[in-house]
């Protein structure tokens, strides 16, 4: 039995609309700026599995943002993970994805609106208004009675075309359903956050990141009303959490193992609490640019985690000493732990834009990469293989989200452990390439959920670091998993 001795108390907001491309992220941003520019704290989250949306809710809250998936982790942990990250903020910010009702099902699951359920937070719902006017009412009606269990608290029109559309939908949605409209926002003139295959640009890359969110403050701080926002947040259920368990690791110590983080604008797809457990069970964390950097550092891991290798092909391949550096120091054990853009990394060639690049040459795979996503969704994964990392029957969730295809590949030269169950993965039916002590796959997961990931990486690379550099196949060290 699990007991109770905490409460979250914190106003909490949740960013919601109808689909993917209503403006939910624009609004949250603004939203976001406009209350860092108020002096209040602000929490910012992002309901699904996303690296984009996060970046930017971090560059304008001047704070991580934390991602929060009733697939990926349990309901406890999202509990206390919302508890400690709203600890010391005046108000959390959560963007939803998609639609709000929309989930794996029929009936919702893993959806926005099952979230802010569970959170105890209310909703603004953000509509697209381009050439609709009274039936907006209808579809927050709708809304409103498709689960009387989330509180819908509020409306904010978007893309309005003058103040007569305003006013008509304003008096519409507010008599026919009792919800407040809260906000307005006009059409935005040549204003994009830009985007690119995987959805906006991340902000590392933007060449007016900060002044973006300057002038989205701008258009969104006089069409807002940011005390009715506030006073809706502030109406957030007080929600019981359970006691803070041990995650069983104890911090860095005077001779932890490091571990080799690649990031750079080729290798940006971390989530926080990723790294903050791999900290947290006692490894010290080196930063390696696999684009600027010419030689490894003194590491004992690697981890490469997903990006944008293909719009950095050429930097990374006229790299050759760290390629052939990490290519070297595979063969003498260093354990490696990647994923999608670490795995393309990893492989021999990359073809992007007509050309082909070679990449580290670890695992003889060729990619391609395609028009069309090649992998979108969540995984559900088996391991049925001996290995370094995972013991054999562990389900592993996560999510893929890639442009790239196998483009040359021999299944009697690679070695995968991962048997898929839902998704679609390297190829055929399987992911998670093994070579010697390297791990890599198309597969993301998430350190909250999957807890044991963080404890086998520190764990391997402590084995390398006592080994003195080099390390054989150690198949056995999950033994204790």
């Amino acid at each position: 039995m699990v007991s109770f001795e905490t409460n979250i108390t914190c106003p909490r907001v949740v960013i919601s609309g109808l689909s993917g491309g209503s403006g939910k992220t624009v609004i949250a941003l603004g939203l976001i700026e406009l209350c860092r520019r108020k002096g209040l704290v602000v929490a910012p989250f992002k309901k699904g599995p996303d690296y984009i949306d996060v970046a930017w809710h971090a560059l304008s809250a001047g704070r991580p943002s934390y991602n929060l998936d009733t697939f990926l982790m349990d309901s406890e942990d999202i509990l206390l993970k919302v508890e400690a990250r709203t600890r010391l903020a005046d108000i959390a910010i959560i963007e939803g994805n998609r639609g709000l009702f929309d989930g794996m099902d029929a009936s919702g699951t893993h959806s926005t609106a099952e979230l802010a359920k569970l959170i105890g937070a209310p909703v603004l719902l953000v509509l697209n208004c381009t050439k609709i006017t009274r039936t907006v009412a209808a579809i927050v009606l709708g809304c409103k009675l498709m689960d009387t269990q989330v509180n819908l608290a509020g409306v904010i029109l978007n893309q309005v075309a003058n103040i007569r559309q305003e006013s008509l939908i304003r008096a519409a949605v507010e008599q026919e359903t009792g919800i407040p409209v809260v906000g307005a926002i006009p059409r935005i003139k040549d204003f994009s956050l830009s985007e690119r295959h995987l959805g906006l640009l991340p902000p590392e890359e933007h060449p007016l990141a900060k002044m973006t969110l300057e002038r989205l403050h701008d258009v969104i701080a006089p069409n807002l009303d940011s005390d009715a926002v506030f006073r809706i947040a502030t109406s957030s259920l007080p929600l019981a959490i359970p006691a803070l368990r041990s995650n069983g690791c104890g911090g860095a110590v005077e001779g932890a193992p490091r571990i080799g983080v690649f990031r750079d604008s080729a290798f940006t797809f971390y989530y926080p609490e990723n790294l903050e457990a791999l900290e947290r069970c006692g490894a010290r964390l080196v930063e390696i640019s696999g684009l600027h950097d010419r030689k490894l550092p003194q590491v004992d891991a690697i981890y490469i985690g997903g990006g944008f290798p293909e719009t950095h092909a050429r930097e990374l391949a006229q790299n050759e000493s760290l390629r052939a550096a990490v290519k070297q120091e595979v063969e003498n054990g260093l354990p490696v732990y990647a994923e999608c853009g670490g795995l393309i990394y990893l492989g021999e060639t990359l073809e992007f834009g007509g050309e082909t690049y070679p990449m580290a040459g670890v695992f003889p795979v060729g990619f391609s990469i395609k028009r069309k996503p090649q992998g979108h969704g969540y995984v559900v994964v088996e391991i049925d293989k001996p290995n370094p990392y995972f013991s054999v029957g562990t389900i592993l969730r996560g999510h893929e989200f890639h442009y790239a295809a196998v483009q040359k590949y021999d299944p009697a030269e690679v070695g995968t452990i991962f048997q898929v169950k839902r998704g679609y993965g390297f190829d055929c039916g399987r992911d998670g390439l093994l070579y010697k002590n390297v791990l890599a796959s198309f597969c993301h997961i998430h350190a909250t959920g999957e807890k044991k990931w963080a404890e086998a990486v520190v764990r391997l690379a402590a084995r390398r670091m006592l080994s003195g550099g080099r390390l054989e196949n150690t198949m056995e060290v999950n033994r204790a998993f």
